[in-house]
């Protein structure tokens, strides 16, 4: 699907390289300082990190489009199983030694870490008494949550949680498709903040406004490799540019090297302006580097679950597992993967069109009929009791038992008819004048009982004044 959207210089670019496996996008991989060899706009000397592989770097995951540094090259990491990729955000800092692979020179800061975050969670001594119990059973709901701040002692700073910590709960791991680009394909990804049929209209402008970027130099020529659509109205698009040398021969400018001159601070901005809110190469990892991947769970993922996501990969040759941490990272991926289903929808409705034309009046050949059978055991497998249709059937049905009790118990009203309201009104009032008159009756009788006291009060009187 590679296209060259025309470039300045007036020479067309070749799609040679090798397109991202189907359904991939974003990446992740490593920084470098590559020099610029015959590439004539100059790549930093120094960026102050080596990427995910090393170097001056902080340690640690963060989730976007891609799996990758925002200072380093990318391999692409895609959709393998209808998610995406994750990229790792880097703070250029010289003062933090240590990489994924090293250990950071802050150690014991780590530690004390791991030791305040063990006292919040089981042992607070902020308030000294049995209100302590309390706390600690807050700060364990917190560190699930992966939110909020754990206070346990006065004269120590309270502890973060955040969705990295190991005790959060709202953690899974996923697959991503790992892609064969070579460095010297030269693809770079860039992220655009705009539809995909804007981007489309707007191609021609796109391509000189990037050749521009790469300082108008006539021997460069920017090729579009492929464009696709991303949720949230975004688009990716993949680029390489070609270098033509005063001999005839040219070359594909390296992705990382390329990849380095668009992360300069000045060239960023321009790329900002142009609505790019994030680039990244797409270059294949190592085997090294794969192995040295799978060796490490992620920051905040339990090793279990990390090796038991090793265990359950469907297809360890093309995918990697990925963590996906909060709900906005499954949120993001849920996007994804509908994002990626409709894709697919439409090529294969073209596809199919196509078929209908091409086998119209011919008789099922062999490979039609070894397919058919491999369908119906597929379909046969999905509508299984056990199975994936199965399981999301009995969901349904519950989630919609829910829906509907929910409603239900939100929505009683009692409602009485009018005769009968009107029966119980008069029933109310002849109550209540039954009791107005039992009211004047024990009135009349209170009366009555006190002239008789009266009375015999007088008599008693009378008779001990005769005997008197």
């Amino acid at each position: 699907m590679a296209f060259n959207f025309g470039a300045p210089s007036g020479t067309s670019g070749t799609a040679a390289a090798t397109a991202a496996p189907a359904g991939g996008f974003g990446g992740f991989g490593t920084t470098t300082t590559t020099a610029g060899s015959a590439f004539s706009f100059s790549a930093p000397t120094n960026t102050g990190t080596t990427g995910l592989f090393g170097g001056t770097q902080n340690k640690g995951f963060g989730f976007g489009t891609g799996f990758g540094t925002t200072t380093g090259s990318s391999t692409g990491l895609g959709t393998g199983l209808g998610f995406g990729g994750f990229n790792t955000q880097q703070q250029q800092q010289q003062t933090t030694l240590g990489g994924l692979f090293s250990q950071p020179t802050q150690a014991p800061t780590q530690s004390n870490q791991l030791i305040n975050t063990a006292s919040a969670l089981s042992a607070p001594t902020l308030l000294g008494d049995e209100r302590d119990a309390i706390l600690a059973k807050w700060n364990q709901l917190q560190a699930f949550w992966g939110t909020g701040k754990g206070y346990f002692n006065n004269n120590i700073p309270p502890v973060e949680f955040t969705q990295e910590n190991p005790f959060c709960r709202f953690k899974a791991v996923g697959y991503s498709c790992m892609p064969s680009n070579k460095d010297e394909d030269g693809l770079v990804v860039l992220v655009f903040n705009k539809k995909e049929t804007e981007i489309r209209s707007q191609q021609q402008q796109l391509v000189e406004s990037l050749h521009k970027v790469l300082g108008g130099n006539q021997t460069l020529t920017v090729n579009v490799e492929g464009t696709k659509t991303l949720p949230d109205d975004q688009t990716e698009v993949v680029i390489y540019v070609v270098e033509r040398s005063p001999n005839g021969t040219s070359r594909r400018v390296p992705a990382t090297t390329l990849y380095a001159h668009f992360e300069q601070a000045n060239i960023k901005t321009q790329l900002q302006q142009l609505g790019v809110t994030l680039s990244m190469t797409r270059t294949e990892l190592s085997p090294a580097q794969i192995k040295q991947l799978l060796q490490n769970p992620p920051a905040g993922v339990d090793p279990i679950i990390w090796e038991q996501a090793k265990v359950d990969n469907p297809d360890s040759e093309k995918l990697i597992p990925v963590p996906m941490v909060g709900f906005k990272e499954l949120l993001r991926r849920l996007k994804v993967q509908d994002q990626m289903t409709k894709q697919h929808q439409t090529r294969l409705d073209v596809l199919i069109k196509q078929e209908i034309q091409r086998k119209s009046g011919y008789a099922i050949q062999a490979d039609e009929e070894q397919l058919r059978v491999q369908l119906d055991t597929i379909q046969g497998e999905l509508n299984a009791p056990t199975q994936f249709k199965g399981r999301l059937n009995e969901l349904m049905s519950q989630i919609r038992m829910q829906n509907h009790f929910g409603a239900v118990r939100s929505e009683e009203r009692y409602y009485i008819d009018a005769d009968l309201l009107r029966e119980i009104k008069q029933h109310l009032k002849q109550q209540q004048e039954g009791l107005s008159h039992l009211i004047s009756i024990i009135k009349d009788d209170l009366e009555d009982i006190k002239l008789v006291e009266h009375g015999l009060n007088e008599t008693i009187h009378i008779r001990g004044g005769v005997f008197s």
